[in-house]
């Protein structure tokens, strides 16, 4: 009979004897190391520098209204007798509440066109420079302003229009930091930005000259009543006029021919459209607007530039310069307005190349 004592001693001896399961090690493969998430619209983001104001998106329009506005009577009341003091010799007072409403309206107007069309302080400064630098020249070369008075008007209006865009949005990637945007080889590029300067600026100074030379002289004539001369137009040639003309191309340029070339062009583009299977209202829309979104700035920002330089060089002929009739306002919008749409013209060539 065993023991309990006996049965216990074998069972430990087993145990002893068993060879130990050895443990199986784990493996732990890493295939890939991810970084951190990026959101594709914050990468892709066009804006650079600060971040927008923490104001509410309701009062950032009217905000930059009222300080541009500001600006510009603070800056004329300062430099009264150096700025408007000279040009008021040939200045035509606005006497009725109409002259006024469309004047500020029209400002106001154009600041929305900048603030909701998503442009920055570089574009819209760009832009005034090329809708309000033709009534200026109109009074630097024909009444005998001094060009004292007529830079510093460019000065107010310039930092009226950049400050306030610029306190309120941050600079576009193409003018913060063109060497980090797209075809940055190109935008980036001093001599090609020269390149294009001479190139907007040369058309400018020919379609001025062209002018000059054909239809122009007769409506200074008959329709400028208070016109001292007209010699400025006989006198006129090309490089004479260079000086004004490269200030409007390099605005040109800034304006249209950068934020075209820092467009990131759509490799999707020819797959989007099948001729076959499109019905006719999606045909005539890829014929009239099958662009690339280069191009597509190119259009936008130059069709832009013709409604705001006529728009804006006929209202300040005509109804701040005394004895201007509407003939007459509307013959010099329509040099600047040739002007603008054959540069937009060849500065898009020059992109598309």
């Amino acid at each position: 009979m065993r023991t309990r004592k006996q049965t216990r001693a074998e069972e430990e001896g087993v145990e002893a004897t068993s060879p130990t399961t050895p443990t199986t090690p784990t493996v732990v493969t890493i295939t890939k190391i991810e970084g951190p998430t990026v959101s594709p619209s914050k990468r892709d983001s066009p804006q650079l520098g600060p971040r927008s104001t923490k104001l509410p998106t309701l009062l950032q329009f009217p905000l930059v209204v009222v300080l541009s506005l500001s600006l510009s009577q603070l800056g004329y009341t300062l430099t009264w007798h150096y700025s408007k003091g000279p040009l008021a010799a040939h200045a035509r007072p606005l006497s009725s509440w109409s002259d006024w409403g469309l004047i500020v309206g029209w400002r106001v107007f154009e600041l929305a066109l900048g603030w909701f069309g998503n442009y920055d302080g570089y574009d819209v400064t760009a832009l005034n420079l090329l809708s309000s630098g033709p009534p200026l020249y109109l009074l630097f070369a024909f009444y005998e302003t001094p060009p004292s008075a007529l830079l510093l008007t460019v000065a107010i209006e310039t930092l009226a229009t950049y400050i306030p865009f610029r306190l309120l949005r941050p600079l576009s990637r193409a003018h913060a930091d063109p060497r980090a945007a797209p075809n940055a080889d190109i935008v980036a590029d001093r001599a090609i930005a020269l390149l294009t300067t001479l190139l907007a600026g040369a058309i400018y100074s020919v379609t001025l000259f062209f002018a000059y030379a054909t239809y122009l002289p007769p409506y200074l004539v008959v329709y400028f009543a208070s016109l001292p001369s007209i010699a400025a137009a006989h006198d006129a040639t090309y490089v004479g006029l260079l000086p004004v003309t490269l200030v409007l191309g390099f605005a040109a340029r800034t304006f249209i021919f950068t934020p075209a070339e820092a467009t990131t062009p759509s490799v999707e583009r020819e797959g989007k459209f099948d001729p076959a299977s499109a019905s006719l209202p999606e045909t005539v829309r890829w014929n009239f607007w099958g662009w690339s979104p280069p191009t597509k700035v190119v259009i936008r920002r130059t069709v832009l530039l013709i409604a705001v330089t006529a728009v804006n060089t006929f209202l300040q002929t005509r109804l701040t310069l005394e004895g201007v009739e509407t003939p007459g306002a509307a013959a010099w919008s329509s040099v600047w307005v040739l002007a603008a749409a054959v540069t937009g013209l060849g500065l898009g060539a020059v992109g598309s190349i």
